[in-house]
């Protein structure tokens, strides 16, 4: 079990890079609305930046919170366009949908729950069997800004 955990995280600290790098191809793309490549740019620079909610300094555990903001932006960027544009521009191996699904799930379960409340403020996760139209669907969704205020007046 050890063995797999460590296996796990060193595939992770590997897929990074390669995630930044989709981000910047991603940035190129003229099918990718402008609130997403401002949304992927932002993921970017948290994740270059060394000082953020775990510092970088701190091998792997840093890196954990990188991935999860990194893997959110983009399967909201699958929700918000056709996941064909983010394969295209993907060059490592498997299908970038699914391993960013999974990335999600795993960097989750390391991150202290104040730090992923922060992160996924404004986001929610979704119902349902998860796919449609023969793809994955993300697992979590951006929440309107509309229903986000409600709440809030609700609960004050």
């Amino acid at each position: 079990m050890a063995l797999l955990l460590r296996r796990r995280m060193k595939n992770l600290l590997l897929f990074i890079p390669n995630l930044v790098l989709l981000c910047v191809r991603l940035l190129s793309d003229p099918r990718v609305p402008k609130t997403e490549k401002a949304l992927v740019a932002g993921a970017i620079v948290y994740a270059l930046v060394p000082l953020d909610f775990i510092p970088d300094m701190l091998p792997f555990i840093g890196q954990i919170d990188d991935g999860y903001l990194i893997a959110l932006t983009l399967l909201r960027l699958t929700n918000r366009t056709d996941p064909s544009v983010i394969r295209e521009h993907w060059n490592g191996g498997g299908d970038v949908v699914e391993l960013l699904g999974a990335m999600a799930l795993f960097t989750r379960r390391f991150l202290p729950t104040p730090i992923r409340r922060v992160l996924t403020a404004r986001v929610e996760t979704t119902s349902g069997d998860g796919l449609e139209k023969g793809f994955p669907k993300p697992l979590l969704v951006a929440r309107a800004e509309v229903e986000i205020n409600r709440e809030s007046r609700e609960v004050s």
